[in-house]
């Protein structure tokens, strides 16, 4: 069985830019993406930890860090979609605690950039779960 943990956001730093936002104005964001290995003496799993940093005309206003786990039974063997099934799960809850926390900040209209899967190395995770 597999179970995914509440998605924790263990940092918002948010600064209100310094100078008013014009359409002219650039909103640049970078998310990365970071695995861990869990071990309990009864179960495996993974910590997925998402980090966006958001800059405004070069200017820092936001990084966002959120964090939840996967916790698995030894017996259950996890394949490379299952992987990908669970990050894609664990960002979407990312995306919905930022569409949430976003309000009343500038970045009220903004949206965090898709997940990048083709930089995700499955191969490199795997292991993390056997």
């Amino acid at each position: 069985m597999i179970e995914q943990t509440e998605m924790v956001v263990t940092n918002w730093h948010y600064h209100p830019p310094t100078k008013e936002l014009t359409e002219e104005s650039k909103i640049k964001s970078v998310t990365s993406f970071d695995v861990m290995r869990k071990r309990a003496s009864t179960k495996k799993g993974i910590a997925c930890r998402f980090t966006c940093v958001f800059k405004i005309d070069g200017e820092f206003v936001l990084e966002y860090v959120g964090e939840n786990s996967y916790v698995i039974d030894f017996e259950d063997v996890i394949d490379s979609a299952e992987l990908l099934r669970m990050i894609r799960n664990a960002f979407t809850k990312f995306n919905e605690k930022f569409d949430f926390r976003k309000l009343g900040t500038v970045l009220v209209n903004t949206s965090l950039s898709p997940l990048n899967e083709s930089i995700i190395d499955l191969n490199a995770i795997l292991p993390l779960l056997i």
